[in-house]
C-alpha cells in the first residue's frame, strides 16, 4: 500500500517571487543571456498555473527594475520584446482562465505600444477574481515610495497627519495585500528594491535553482516551509 502524502498546507493568499538566474541559466548552457530570459518568461505561465490551483489569490512577479535599464541596450530591447510578445500570446488565454492582470511600477520611459498593450491587458482582464498576477514592471521599491511622498504633499497632507495607511494607500501595490511569502531564486539572499515598504514583516525562501527550472514542486516545498513558520508580525506568541 502506497503511503499517504503529507497533506499540503495552506497557501498563503499572497506569493512573491524576485525571479533571478535566467542570464546565469542560458551561460552554463552556452548560449546568449536573452535566451534565458525568454525561458524565464515561459516558466510564469507553469508557476502561475500552479499558484491558482494551490489557491494562491495573488502572485506578484519582479520582471524588470528600474536599475535594470542600465543593462546593456540589446539586453534591454530584447527583454522589451519578450514581454511584447508575452502580451500578445498569453492575454487573452490568461483573461479566459480568470486571471487579472495588475502592474505595479511606472511606464516612464516604456515605448508607447508596449504601454497599450499593457493597458489593453490591465482593462480586459479587470473584474477578473480567480488569480491576481501582480507584475513588477519597471518598479523600483525606494521609487514607489517617493511617488507616494510626493502624492501626499500635492495633496497637502501635513506631517502631523501622515500615517503608514496614507502612504500603502498611494503605492502601486494599493488594495493588494503585503506579501505573505517572498521567494527568490539563483541562491541570492537580497530584495533588490523589491516591495521594500510591503514586506516588512514577510517570510523568506530562497533556493539555489534558476527561475527557468524552478518548478511546481519547488513551490509546494516553500510553501510547506511556510507553513512551518511562526509569524508574529513583532508581537509574542501566546
Amino acid at each position: 500500500m502506497t503511503p499517504d502524502k503529507p497533506e499540503q498546507p495552506q497557501a498563503p493568499c499572497h506569493i512573491a517571487i524576485i525571479m533571478d538566474g535566467n542570464g546565469r541559466w542560458a551561460k552554463q548552457r552556452g548560449m546568449p543571456r536573452i535566451v534565458g530570459h525568454r525561458a524565464g518568461v515561459e516558466n510564469i505561465r507553469r508557476i502561475l498555473r500552479e499558484c491558482t490551483d494551490l489557491g494562491v489569490q495573488y502572485l506578484t512577479i519582479y520582471a524588470f527594475s528600474t536599475e535594470n535599464w542600465s543593462r546593456p541596450s540589446a539586453e534591454v530591447e530584447g527583454l522589451m520584446r519578450i514581454f511584447s510578445e508575452f502580451l500578445d500570446r498569453e492575454t487573452r488565454s490568461l483573461h479566459a482562465e480568470g486571471v487579472r492582470i495588475r502592474h505595479l511600477g511606472t511606464m516612464k520611459g516604456v515605448s508607447p505600444s508596449l504601454q497599450r498593450k499593457t493597458q489593453q491587458a490591465l482593462d480586459l482582464t479587470r473584474d477578473n477574481q480567480r488569480i491576481n498576477l501582480c507584475v513588477a514592471f519597471n518598479y523600483g521599491g525606494r521609487a514607489d515610495i517617493v511617488e507616494a511622498v510626493r502624492t501626499l504633499l500635492a495633496e497637502g497632507v501635513s506631517h502631523d497627519a501622515l500615517t503608514e495607511e496614507m502612504i500603502s494607500e498611494r503605492l502601486s501595490t494599493r488594495g493588494i495585500p503585503d506579501p505573505d511569502l517572498i521567494i527568490r531564486t539563483s541562491g541570492e539572499w537580497r530584495l533588490s528594491n523589491f516591495l521594500i515598504w510591503q514586506a516588512a514583516y514577510s517570510e523568506y525562501w530562497v533556493t539555489p535553482t534558476y527561475w527557468p527550472d524552478f518548478s511546481p514542486e519547488l513551490l509546494r516545498q516553500a510553501i510547506q516551509e511556510y507553513g512551518q513558520r511562526e509569524r508574529r508580525f513583532g508581537g509574542l506568541t501566546k
